[in-house]
C-alpha cells in the first residue's frame, strides 16, 4: 500500500506549490486537505485490503484483513480525482496570471498536469471494468506519473529555479574532485606498486597523499572553471562578474572608458543581447554608453522627481542611486524568447547597487565639463563683447569728436592768420570755435556716460535708472523700495541689464509701457523689468545676445537671471544679487566717481 501515498501526493502537492512553494491563495486551502483526506482513505483502504492486487492478486499478509478494502480505496480515488482536478486548475490559473520566466516554468508543469489529469480520468472506470483495459492503462499511468517529476526536473534545471545553478556547479566540482584524486591515487599506489613490487610498499601510499595534496589546488581550480562553463556556459559567474565590476572601479580608467567598460560587464554578466548606461543629466536621463555596438544615441528622456522613467531598448530597467538621489539607471535586453533568471535578476540589482558611486562621479566630471565650456564660452563672449565695444568707442571717437577737434585745429590755425590782417572776421571764427568747442565736449561727456554713468556713481542705482526711463523710447515707470547705494559693480550689473532690457522693450514692444522695480531684503537685491508686449516662448528661443550678456553679467557676480514669458502675455526679466549695502552710504548721497 505504501505506493498510494508516495504516488499520488504527486500531483497534489506539485501542481499546488510549484513553483513558489506556497498555495496560489488562501482560496485553495481545501483542496490540499480533501487531497490528503482522499490519500489517507486510500492508503488504509489499500493496506487492510484482503487480496493485493497490484502484485498478482496474492493475499494480504497482515493479520487484520477486510474484503471490503478495495470498495474503501475506490470511494476515496473519487475524492482523489476531484483534489487531482482541482490542483490541475490552479496551476492552470496560475499560468494564465504568470508572466517571464514564472510563465515558461509552469508550461511544463501544465503540460504534464494535462497529461495526467487525463489517464487518471480513465482510471475510475477501469477499475470497474477490470480486464483488459485495466492492464492497457498501467502504462499510460506510469508514464503520468513519471512525466511529472520530469516536468518539473526541465523547469528546475533549464530555467535556474531554487538557484539550482550553485548546487550543481558545487556538485560538478566535488565530483571532479572526488575523481581525480581517487584516480591519481590508484594510479599511485596500485601503478607503482605494481611496478616496484614489495620495495615501495610502505612508501607509496604517502607519496600518494603527497602528490595529491600538491596538485590538489591547482585541480580544484581547473575543475571549478570547468564547472562554471558546464553551467554558466560562456557567460561568467555572477561572482567573477562582480569581481570583474569591482577591479573595474578600482582601476585609473577615464570617464569616457568607464560607461562603456559598464555597459560591456553588464552585457556579457547576465547574457544579455543589449545593455546600456544612462547618465541622470539636467532634467533627463541620456544614454551614454551601449554595448556590444558601443554607440549611444544622445536622446534624453524626461524624468519627473527620482521616478524612473520608461525606457527605450529595454527589458529591464534597474535604477541607480547613491543616497537616495538618482543618478542614472542600468538597461539591458535579452533575445527574444530567452526570460531572464532569478540569478541575473539578483546580479543587475547588486551591478545597480555598486554603480551608483560610479554613476556620481561620473555626473560630476560632466558638470564640471559643462560648467568648463560654459565658462570658455562666458569668457570668449566678454572677450568679443570688450572688442566690439573698444571698436565702437574708436569709431565714436574716430567719426564724432576727432573729426570735430580737427576741425576746430584748421579753424584756429585760420583765424590765428586772420588776426592781424581781418580782425573782425577771425572774432567771428573765434566765436564759432568756442561754439564747437562746447558741443565737443558734450559729445565726449556722452561717450563717457555709456562707458559708465557720472550720474550712477554719483546718486546711484535709483536714480540714474529714473534719468534713463525719461529718456526711453518707451514709457517706463521706476519702482523701488528700500533700495540704498551698493558696490559699484552691483549697481553697474543691474543697471546695465536693466538698460539691455529696455532696449529690448523698445525693439520687439515698442508700443508696450514697461515697469522696472527695484527691492532689497535680507541681503539680497532684485530687479525686475516687465513689459506687457506679444512675449515670446523662452523654451523655443535662444534670446540673442542681449539676454546672454545679462546673464554673464549677473553670473559673474553670482546672481541669476530669469526670463518668464509667453506668447500673448508679456515678458518678465527678473534677477537678483548677494549684496549688502554700503555702511554709512544712504540712497541719494552722493559718492564719488571712479577715477575721480
Amino acid at each position: 500500500w505504501i505506493w498510494v501515498p508516495i504516488t499520488a501526493m504527486i500531483v497534489i502537492a506539485l501542481f499546488l506549490l510549484f513553483p513558489t512553494g506556497s498555495l496560489p491563495s488562501p482560496r485553495w486551502r481545501w483542496v490540499a486537505v480533501l487531497g490528503a483526506v482522499s490519500v489517507a482513505v486510500a492508503s488504509v483502504g489499500a493496506a487492510i485490503n484482503d487480496r493485493v492486487e497490484q502484485f498478482g492478486n496474492i493475499p494480504n499478509p497482515l493479520p487484520f484483513t477486510v474484503t471490503w478494502g478495495d470498495r474503501l480505496l475506490e470511494v476515496a480515488m473519487a475524492g482523489y480525482m476531484v483534489a487531482a482536478a482541482a490542483s490541475v486548475i490552479s496551476v492552470a490559473l496560475r499560468y494564465r496570471r504568470s508572466s517571464g520566466e514564472e510563465r515558461a516554468q509552469l508550461k511544463w508543469i501544465v503540460a504534464a498536469g494535462a497529461f495526467a489529469v487525463v489517464v487518471l480520468a480513465l482510471t475510475l472506470p477501469a477499475q470497474f471494468v477490470g480486464g483488459n483495459l485495466a492492464e492497457a492503462l498501467e502504462l499510460p499511468i506510469l508514464l503520468a506519473f513519471l512525466s511529472i517529476p520530469v516536468a518539473a526536473g526541465i523547469a528546475i534545471l533549464k530555467y535556474r529555479l531554487f538557484d539550482i545553478d550553485v548546487v550543481i556547479n558545487r556538485a560538478v566540482v566535488y565530483a571532479l574532485l572526488a575523481a581525480f584524486v581517487t584516480g591519481l591515487y590508484i594510479a599511485i599506489v596500485v601503478g607503482i606498486g605494481a611496478a616496484a613490487g614489495r620495495r615501495g610498499g610502505f612508501l607509496l601510499p604517502g607519496l600518494a597523499a603527497a602528490v595529491v595534496a600538491l596538485v590538489f589546488h591547482p585541480a580544484r581550480l581547473r575543475a571549478q572553471r570547468f564547472a562554471s562553463r558546464l553551467v554558466y556556459g560562456k557567460r561568467a559567474t555572477p561572482y567573477e562578474v562582480l569581481s570583474e565590476f569591482s577591479d573595474r572601479l578600482a582601476g585609473s580608467y577615464s570617464v569616457d572608458d568607464v560607461l562603456p567598460r559598464m555597459a560591456r560587464i553588464v552585457g556579457e554578466g547576465s547574457g544579455a543581447a543589449r545593455a546600456d548606461v544612462w547618465l541622470h543629466v539636467g532634467a533627463g536621463l541620456r544614454r551614454t554608453a551601449t554595448w556590444p555596438d558601443g554607440v549611444a544615441g544622445r536622446e534624453a528622456v524626461a524624468v519627473s522627481g527620482e521616478e524612473l522613467p520608461d525606457l527605450p531598448d529595454a527589458d529591464r530597467a534597474l535604477p541607480v542611486r547613491h543616497q537616495g538621489e538618482l543618478l542614472g539607471a542600468l538597461t539591458v535586453a535579452k533575445a527574444r524568447g530567452e526570460p531572464f533568471r532569478p540569478a541575473e535578476e539578483k546580479l543587475l540589482e547588486d551591478l545597480a547597487a555598486q554603480a551608483g558611486l560610479v554613476l556620481r562621479n561620473v555626473r560630476l566630471t560632466e558638470e564640471l565639463r559643462a560648467n568648463l565650456e560654459e565658462l570658455r564660452a562666458s569668457r570668449q563672449r566678454i572677450v568679443a563683447a570688450q572688442d566690439t565695444e573698444r571698436r565702437r568707442l574708436e569709431r565714436d571717437i574716430h567719426d564724432g569728436a576727432q573729426q570735430q577737434l580737427v576741425a576746430l585745429a584748421v579753424k584756429l590755425n585760420l583765424a590765428e592768420a586772420l588776426v592781424d590782417r581781418e580782425p573782425a572776421k577771425a572774432k567771428e571764427l573765434v566765436s564759432q570755435v568756442k561754439a564747437e568747442t562746447t558741443e565737443a565736449l558734450e559729445g565726449l561727456r556722452d561717450l563717457a556716460r555709456g562707458i559708465y554713468p557720472p550720474l550712477l556713481a554719483d546718486r546711484g542705482l535709483v536714480a540714474a535708472l529714473e534719468a534713463q526711463a525719461r529718456k526711453s523710447a518707451v514709457p517706463v515707470t521706476v519702482e523701488a523700495d528700500g533700495v540704498g547705494r551698493y558696490p559699484q559693480e552691483v549697481e553697474a550689473a543691474i543697471y546695465f541689464c536693466v538698460l539691455e532690457a529696455l532696449q529690448n522693450v523698445a525693439k520687439y514692444a515698442s508700443d508696450a509701457p514697461a515697469t522696472v522695480r527695484l527691492d532689497a531684503a535680507d541681503g539680497e537685491i532684485r530687479f525686475e523689468v516687465i513689459d506687457r508686449g506679444p512675449g515670446f516662448n523662452p523654451a523655443g528661443t535662444d534670446g540673442g545676445s542681449g539676454l546672454q550678456n545679462m546673464r554673464d553679467r549677473m553670473e559673474a557676480l553670482g546672481g541669476t537671471l530669469e526670463v518668464i514669458s509667453r506668447p500673448g502675455g508679456g515678458t518678465t526679466i527678473r534677477g537678483r544679487l548677494q549684496a549688502r549695502p554700503r555702511t554709512g552710504s544712504p540712497s541719494g548721497e552722493p559718492q564719488p566717481a571712479p577715477g575721480s
